[in-house]
């Protein structure tokens, strides 16, 4: 599936020096929970991927430290 990003995503990857790579690998392989009714948090490495799956897509929301 594609992966999208939201604006307040793609400044959180910039300021944590998170790439595209990452945030796609962490999705694929990163530990899941649901969050709410329609977002799910991965929890990869040393990182978090908060997104929604939206028709064919991954929209992702924010990406944040573990700790």
């Amino acid at each position: 599936l594609a992966i999208l990003f939201g604006k307040y995503a793609r400044e959180q990857m910039l300021a944590r020096r998170i790439s595209e790579k990452e945030v796609d690998e962490g999705i694929r392989r990163g530990s899941k929970q649901i969050q709410e009714p329609d977002k799910i948090v991965s929890e990869y490495q040393y990182f978090s991927v908060v997104y929604k799956k939206k028709n064919e897509a991954f929209f992702v929301i924010t990406v944040k430290p573990r700790w």
